[in-house]
């Protein structure tokens, strides 16, 4: 079964905002931690922010203080609002689970995985 989907996804213009969520399972929500991912084409999994079950969070050097990731425990569902925009975010973004509880940016770490959806920032 799918255990999570990423919506939210879409055209942004630069400077503007956009929230991204994952629907998780509620295993998977429960008993892993939390994080986001991006991709563009020919280029490697990049992490982007992450959120344990004891709320702290990770972020990527180049998206503090613009993303901010979150969690809803009552809806299993995890965000990522996006503020300040740039084009060089243009990517697919993915959220993905991890069962260690490791503070990492790391996608080797993390075990489960969404599908992604594209971010286009213009």
């Amino acid at each position: 079964h799918v255990q999570l989907v990423e919506s939210g996804g879409g055209a942004a213009q630069a400077g503007g905002p956009l929230r991204l969520s994952c629907a998780a399972s509620p295993e998977t929500y429960h008993n892993h931690c939390m994080g986001w991912f991006r991709q563009v084409p020919g280029k490697e999994t990049e992490g982007v922010a992450r959120i344990g079950r004891d709320v702290r969070r990770l972020y990527a050097d180049g998206v503090e203080g613009r993303f901010t990731i979150s969690r809803d425990n009552d809806r299993n569902t995890l965000y990522l609002q996006m503020n300040s925009l740039k084009p060089e975010d243009t990517a697919v973004y993915t959220c993905a689970a991890e069962p260690w509880g490791a503070t990492t940016l790391k996608p080797g770490a993390y075990t489960i995985w969404g599908l992604g959806t594209q971010v286009t920032v213009s």
